[in-house]
């Protein structure tokens, strides 16, 4: 049940890192139509931090850096909305 809960908690993670990663073309208009800059790199690491992040928490090994990371990233995307 846990294991489910932590899901329950990394699903948008996950979702997000899966399409972006089927679809990097469009991750990069997305990060160009927030103007960060390189739009590239930036995607690739926001996919990267998504999913090792997500796997992290749900593997529970790292589990507290895993959390911090998804935290902190979800701080600093709020600021581009």
């Amino acid at each position: 049940m846990r294991w489910v809960a932590l899901l329950g908690l990394c699903a948008a993670y996950l979702q997000g890192g899966i399409v972006k990663l089927a679809n990097v073309n469009g991750a990069v208009a997305e990060m160009n139509h927030f103007g960060v800059s390189p739009a590239m790199p930036f995607a690739i690491a926001v996919i990267a931090l998504e999913l090792a992040a997500s796997v992290a928490i749900l593997a529970g090994y790292w589990r507290w850096l895993g959390a911090l990371a998804l935290g902190a990233f979800t701080v600093a995307a709020s600021f581009y909305g």
